[in-house]
């Protein structure tokens, strides 16, 4: 048996889950702003958009791709919204035929429209299958966003808009995106004028 504190525990990780909450919401409403902008004008023109992300940031991007075609607080208009992360025959067909690499790019080739969102979250920022996705969104005419933590990886470079958690901590800025996914949803659903 180890010596393991639950009270140290515990007050280690809120103390850091808080710390970390307060610098994101004293420093990103700017850039959060903008990423708001951009979506509800895709969405007012027509456009989609499109999640993705490896493992944890996987769950969060099917997460919030159903927050929006579902709803989110009230039953409302859908907001189209595709997560990329969901299909197991296209992932495993691309990753057999093209390489792991190609997973998300493959699909933004598909499925990605000029005027389109696509929304790559990685707490590195330097998830190469992200990296490749971003790059084919900009060349398709896309917007790209950036969901990141540490300081931001390789994202900056395919990015239009890029959120860099302040943490090095996985967890910390896994917690920090879905928060401010979910307040994406909310906001955008305001924004657009439907609940």
């Amino acid at each position: 048996m180890s010596n393991f504190d639950i009270d140290t525990f515990w007050n280690s990780e809120a103390a850091e889950h808080q710390d970390t909450a307060a610098k994101t919401f004293e420093t990103l409403k700017p850039a959060f702003n903008e990423i708001l902008s951009l979506c509800a004008q895709s969405i007012e023109n027509g456009g989609k958009i499109l999640f993705f992300g490896n493992g944890g940031s996987a769950a969060d991007a099917q997460h919030l791709a159903t927050e929006l075609t579902v709803r989110y607080v009230e039953n409302r208009k859908p907001i189209p919204a595709i997560a990329l992360t969901t299909d197991t025959s296209a992932l495993t067909a691309i990753g057999n035929d093209y390489g792991f690499e190609d997973l998300f790019a493959r699909q933004i080739e598909a499925l990605g429209g000029d005027g389109d969102i696509a929304i790559g979250i990685s707490t590195s920022g330097n998830s190469e299958n992200i990296l490749k996705a971003l790059q084919t969104a900009q060349n398709q005419g896309l917007k790209t966003i950036g969901l990141s933590g540490r300081d931001g990886g390789k994202m900056a470079a395919v990015c239009d808009l890029l959120i860099i958690i302040p943490s090095n901590t996985t967890a910390r800025i896994q917690e920090m995106h879905i928060t401010l996914g979910q307040m994406l949803c909310g906001a955008l659903e305001q924004k657009l004028g439907l609940v």
